[in-house]
Order: structure tokens, then sequence, then C-alpha cells
């Protein structure tokens, strides 16, 4: 990513966030800048599956139940990881407030759901969801752009 020209350090990217680079978007789309995280999950500190984790200034403000999450090891994907945030914030001028009242409460339901019911079988489950989400992006993001009659060069 590119520096923020404004400043303002956004901890949220949206999608057309202008400071991400091609090759940026590449890695993002394709889930390979998640990668140097199973360092983490060889050393113990994370799971290949749990709760995706937070942005410190946003888990500060968990409820006490919402806090239970943070119980359990954060997984490089989660049940919550199939959550479209980037799509979703794209179209709101204001997007902490979006996230933090409605993508943030509806992720965080999914993650305490998940983290009462741990099994494998689920979690093999998200694996094959996370590597299918994974492989319908990269496919979108390939297929040629098809002109119309419509279309001005």
């Amino acid at each position: 990513m590119k520096d923020n020209p404004s400043g303002s350090g956004a901890l949220l990217t949206a999608e057309g966030d202008a400071r991400i680079t091609p090759f940026g978007k590449w890695l993002r789309k394709s889930k390979v800048d998640e990668l140097p995280q199973l360092i983490n999950v060889l050393l113990g500190d994370m799971s290949l599956v749990g709760p995706r984790p937070e942005v410190p200034r946003y888990s500060g403000e968990y409820t006490d139940r919402q806090k239970k999450i943070l119980l359990v090891k954060p997984g490089i994907t989660g049940p919550s990881a199939n959550v479209y945030e980037e799509q979703l914030l794209g179209g709101h001028l204001d997007k902490e407030t979006f996230y933090l009242t409605t993508i943030l409460p509806a992720k965080l339901e999914i993650d305490i759901a998940y983290c009462q019911r741990v099994n494998f079988t689920e979690d093999v489950k998200l694996i094959l969801q996370t590597f299918w989400k994974i492989f319908m992006r990269m496919r979108e993001h390939q297929k040629p752009l098809r002109r119309t009659s419509q279309t001005q060069i």
C-alpha cells in the first residue's frame, strides 16, 4: 500500500482504496499477504482457523460478551473471514462508522457462534470455503474486460 496522502492513517481498507498498488491488489485478492501468518501458527500464537484478529483500537471497545472471542486463538481464516467487508465498505462515505455499527457487530456474532461450537469438521469446512473464495476471486480478477458498443476509448 502507498502512504495515505491525507495522512489520516486509516485503519480500514475498502474496495477501490487508492492506497492499494496493483501488486498489492493481487496480493490481497490471492491472500498471499496472509502467508507470513503461518509463522505465527507454527509458533503456536495463531491457529489455522479461528476468529480473525482485530485492530486493538476496535477490540478495545468490545462488550464483555464479545470479549469472549479473545479467549480463542486467532486464525488465519475464520468464520467471519468470508464477509466481503471491503466491498461493503466501498459504498459508504463514513467507512469507520459503518464498520463499527454494522459490519463489526455482525462479524463478532458469527465469531461468537463459532467459538461456542468449535470442531474439526467445521474447521475443515471453513478452510475449504476460504480456498473456494480465493479461487473465485482470482478467477474474477483474471476475466478479460468485455467491450460493448457503448464502450468509449
